[in-house]
């Protein structure tokens, strides 16, 4: 105990104080918004006053402390249109082989609060860490979200948070089902868990100054009736912040949706009035381009591609597809990585990898990706659709969110401040960034997280995913055969 009581104070000793209240970041480079368009410039200041950014200079801004960002590329903070935030560490490395996620993230509800609250700590603290500091949160249950929020608030993330609807203790047997009685014999309780989530909106609604807007999510198109639709079109209305869902996350989906209600999954929330707001999509390998693209594009639906959704070296999905047709296109995380920057590289890589492959073929239209429509998409696409034209922009009167990634150093740069820095970013992780803030706040300092202990976060939350592993191999999870794939 004493030379953990020594360690600690030591520690507490060393660490850095961080500027606060007016600060300069002295940028390597920075990404800026001019005249609505985005542009590199090197050797910038930007002054950062009580949250807001309150000048940008080339000259050296002087009198006030300096966050010195000299050999890094300096970006908005990055926006994920989708995230499960208690759910990303239980299964990572151990589904990848071909096993379900399901009773990892079944055994995460049994959890506690205390233990839901270690293990959205460490899923969070990794989000912080690759520089997304604004979560489009669909917490798998409404404890996991109320965890959301626990953790968030002292933290101070962006956060929009609800919970998934069906939530997963009962979405199972719902969306595998073989027979549409179990979906119909389901409504009452999808309308109590829309009522409950509803409460749940209201009651944290703009709470921590404005940083926790919650919305309703819904699990997706094949999982609700028209019941529950005019249910949750209520609830959204009521709200006033949005609907997120899984959106046509598959062929499979958008065939029971026709066969039940006549409509694409686009068609049939349309019909409801669902997508006259502002509306958060993830994956969509469902949709009918030619036929929903148009739709999607005039409604400002935001699809959020999630290129490690399926864990790593997970299926290719239509980010090139949705460039071309027009629609607003995020970068989001889903579960399993929690590595923004990861996956801003894998987004373009994979999209040139499927435009190379499918250009000859497909029916229509592809985009290859660039890093400049990824990082618009990981920025200003979600904030304008969040009707938040002061986030996702480094620009005077923005709010102070912004990320630091070393571009210069080993294995991302060459040892110096590169010519075209965004380029950089294709060899980089997030252990390259090194700042974070949120309205000006520091949460990452030179590549440690200072909103809370890091090594306290990694310590308790990797017990709660041990405990789950544990529970997996006495239920004989790690060695039952593995289904064979295609």
């Amino acid at each position: 105990m004493m030379a953990a009581s020594r360690a600690t104070g030591a520690a507490a000793q060393d660490a850095p104080k961080l500027p606060s209240g007016a600060f300069v970041i002295r940028c390597g480079a920075a990404l800026l918004e001019k005249n609505n368009e985005l542009a590199v410039e090197h050797g910038v200041d930007v002054l950062v006053r009580d949250g807001v950014i309150e000048d940008i200079k080339v000259d050296p801004i002087s009198g006030f402390p300096v966050v010195d960002a000299s050999r890094h590329l300096v970006l908005p903070s990055f926006i994920s249109g989708h995230t499960h935030c208690c759910s990303g560490t239980p299964t990572r490395g151990i589904f990848e082989a071909g096993r379900s996620y399901r009773d990892p993230l079944q055994l995460v509800e049994k959890l506690s609060d205390e233990e839901q609250d270690a293990l959205t700590a460490l899923n969070m603290a990794e989000l912080l860490r690759s520089g997304c500091t604004t979560h489009i949160e669909m917490s798998l249950t409404l404890r996991q979200a109320e965890s959301y929020v626990r953790v968030a608030k002292p933290w101070g993330v962006r956060g929009f948070p609800g919970h998934m609807i069906p939530n997963t203790t009962r979405l199972f047997e719902i969306w595998f089902r073989t027979d549409d009685k179990v979906l119909f014999e389901s409504e009452n309780e999808t309308l109590r868990e829309i009522a409950d989530g509803l409460a749940f909106g209201k009651t944290h609604m703009g709470a921590n100054g404005g940083l926790i807007v919650p919305m309703m999510n819904a699990h997706a198109t094949d999982t609700h009736t028209e019941k529950t639709m005019r249910a949750l079109k209520a609830a959204c209305d009521e709200l006033g912040s949005g609907l997120h869902l899984h959106y046509s996350q598959s062929g499979g989906e958008s065939g029971k949706v026709k066969a039940l209600w006549g409509k694409s999954p686009t068609e049939w929330l349309d019909s409801f009035g669902l997508l006259d707001q502002p509306v958060f999509g993830a994956h969509m390998s469902g949709i009918d381009w030619a036929a929903e693209g148009p739709m999607l594009k005039a409604k400002g639906v935001v699809y959020a591609h999630c290129p490690s959704g399926g864990g790593a070296g997970g299926g290719s999905q239509p980010y090139p597809e949705a460039l071309a047709a027009g629609v607003a296109s995020n970068i989001g995380i889903d579960t399993h990585s929690n590595d923004y920057v990861e996956d801003l590289k894998l987004a373009v890589l994979y999209g040139k990898n499927r435009t190379r492959h499918l250009r000859r073929t497909s029916a229509v239209p592809l985009k290859s990706p660039t890093i400049m429509d990824a990082l618009d998409g990981a920025t200003r696409v979600p904030a304008d659709a969040l009707k938040r034209p002061d986030l996702g922009r480094i620009k005077i009167g923005a709010q102070a969110d912004i990320v630091t990634v070393d571009v210069s150093g080993m294995l991302s740069g060459s040892g110096a401040m590169p010519p075209e820095p965004v380029y950089n970013l294709l060899y980089c992780n997030g252990m390259m960034v090194r700042h974070v803030m949120t309205t000006g706040r520091i949460q990452v300092y030179d590549g440690a997280l200072v909103v809370a202990g890091e090594a306290k976060v990694i310590a308790d939350g990797g017990a709660v995913v041990q405990k789950i592993w544990a529970q997996l191999e006495d239920a004989g999870w790690f060695s039952a055969p593995i289904p064979r794939r295609g």
